[in-house]
Formats: structure tokens, sequence, C-alpha cells
């Protein structure tokens, strides 16, 4: 090869090496194959969509979907979708239980996050029909038809099993198609325990267990939470988060109230509280979900709103005071 043709052999792959192709379009690349900001389109000003990332995020809790309900737990299918519809209307955007935990709070901006959260792992949550896709009228099923309609909707929930999930044994089917679809898996214990008349070691194996069942129906689930059955802690509450065998970011509570921000002083990954959907009337209503949703909506300035950059945190300034001592090197008050 002669010294010409050398050279521009390394040209040539200097150009190909800074270069990915995305979306079947070519786009250059800087600082160890990261594309350049050019190709990233811009947050807006938080200002302008009104950030604060320091507001309050509902976790909504769901138990049976059916068609006649017998408890202020159960929802009917038309229940969902029209809680769904609502949610979407208003600029809510799901985040996996796990997600938030972890503040991986990638939401549009202007939008705010919900966590959708389905206790006990009930057929009518998730079931796979015989052609291996999820079961008309289940909650996953109405979820994901729903986003197909809804673009900026995401089909994201975290579904808390107990032994058998799904009426499923061992969750061997039902475990890993979902976390192959993008759901979040997390720990309600093997029998729905009350963790608090458990001894210690009762605790630990209650949890312990199912981690392991879920992490043995699917090689690669990495539990991050539990749902605390009836919403209560055992003693220590510590117990909750961690034990052999498991170490989770965030216990789920039965509650009654939004959950605060994950960046906020004030929010305790052992205690976050969730809502339960519920339509405007019945027992304790003003505490469900269309109760709270009603709050929000009229109370802007108290809810979550993304800026759109998931490496800052955006506020007023008034609310500095909020900020978690360990986020204050990403905020942006304004």
């Amino acid at each position: 090869m002669t010294p010409k043709l050398a050279s521009l052999v390394a040209v040539l792959f200097l150009l190909t090496a800074c270069t990915t192709v995305v979306d079947g379009q070519a786009h250059e690349q800087r600082d160890a194959g990261r594309q350049q900001a050019a190709f990233v389109p811009a947050a807006p000003p938080p200002a302008e969509v009104g950030a604060n990332e320091l507001g309050q995020v509902p976790v909504l809790m769901y138990h049976r979907i059916v068609a006649q309900p017998k408890s202020v737990y159960d929802r009917t299918p038309e229940d969902f979708r029209a809680e769904l519809e609502r949610l979407d209307r208003e600029g809510y955007v799901p985040v996996s239980a796990a997600d938030f935990t972890a503040r991986r709070l990638d939401v549009p901006a202007g939008k705010h996050p919900v966590v959708l959260t389905f206790d006990d792992g009930d057929p009518s949550q998730f079931r796979l029909g015989p052609d291996g896709a999820p079961a008309p009228g289940t909650a996953v099923r109405i979820l994901l038809d729903f986003a197909g309609t809804h673009p900026q909707f995401r089909p994201v929930a975290t579904l808390y099993v107990n032994a058998e999930p799904f009426g499923d044994p061992g969750g061997t089917r039902t475990i890993p198609w979902l976390l192959d679809h993008g759901f979040d898996v997390g720990n309600h214990t093997m029998t729905h325990a009350n963790l608090r008349s458990a001894g210690e070691s009762a605790v630990q194996s209650e949890i312990g267990d199912l981690d392991a069942l879920i992490r043995r129906a699917a090689p690669q689930a990495a539990p991050a939470t539990i749902a605390l059955p009836f919403g209560i802690h055992p003693r220590p509450k510590e117990l909750a988060l961690n034990g052999p065998g498991y170490h989770y970011r965030g216990a789920f509570l039965v509650g009654s109230n939004p959950s605060p921000s994950p960046y906020t002083a004030g929010f305790d990954p052992l205690d976050i509280p969730r809502i339960r959907s519920q339509g405007p009337t019945g027992d304790e209503a003003e505490y469900g979900s269309s109760a709270w949703l009603d709050k929000l909506a009229r109370n802007r300035a108290s809810l979550y709103t993304s800026d759109g950059d998931p490496a800052r945190i955006s506020y007023p300034k008034s609310d500095t005071d909020e900020v978690a001592a360990e986020f204050r090197g990403q905020v942006n008050a304004y």
C-alpha cells in the first residue's frame, strides 16, 4: 500500500468510527460515542412549562379489573379505560415503581409522572391467551390497547405478585412476558402476610422467597420495590427493604394521598403512599383517585411537572429548601 493510499484509508476509518446510524440516518459522534447534542431537542425553559420537579406524584393502586365489582378495591374495565383517558388528557405519563424509586423520571417537558401499580397478581390484571398475547379485558391488554391509540401514554405499570402470580404456577410464563414487554414486577410477599405480626425470620422468608420466585421465573428479573400487604411494615421497618437475598429501593403503602417527589427531603423510601383507584362515590371516596386527581387538577402548582431534562431538577426558587441534600448539585431553581 502506497503512503498516499494508507492516508486515505486512515481518514475513511476515522470518519466511519465517528458515525453511527440511528433510524437509518448517519449521525456524528463524539465523547466516546455519544451523539452530538445538536441531534437531541433542547428542553424548553423551565418557566415556560411551569416545571416543578419537587411536586407531588400520584401512585395509583389497583387490584381486580372485573365486570362486577365486589368491593371498593375492584374496578370495571370501563372504569379503568376512563381513568387512563383522564390521565392522558391531563398530561400524565406512566413511569414504573422501579424508575420512580431510582429517580429515573424521564418525562417530557410539561408532563407529569404517574405510577400505575397492581397488587396480588390477579388473573384479571394479566393472563396470556392461547395466542400467547394478553387476554382481552385484562388490565395489561387494556393498557396496551390504550397506548396504541394514545402515543404519548406509555404502556408501563408495576405488578406486585404473590406465589402463583396470575394463576401461573411459579410465574414461568407470565413474569418473563411482562419483563420482556417493558413492565415492572415487584414483591408482594409469598402469602400476602401481615408482616407486623410475623417474626423476623418469617418476614425474611415471606419477602426473600418471593424475590427468589421472581428471579427463577425470569433470569433478567431484578425486583426493586415491595408493596407491603395491608400497607403494614414489619418490625423493624428496615426489613421491608433489606434482608437475606433481597435489597429494595422502596416500600409502597396502601395510603390515601400522592407521594412526595423523590427529590425532596420529605421523601421516605420506606413509606411511599399510594392512592386507591376509585370513582367519585363509595366508601371513603374522598381518599380515592377521582377525588385526588380533582384536587391536583385544581392546584397544578402542587403537581410534579417535568422540565424535560432528566439530568437537572427544576422548580420555583421558593421551594429550594425542600430539595434533598444529595440532589443539591442538580438543582435548577428559576
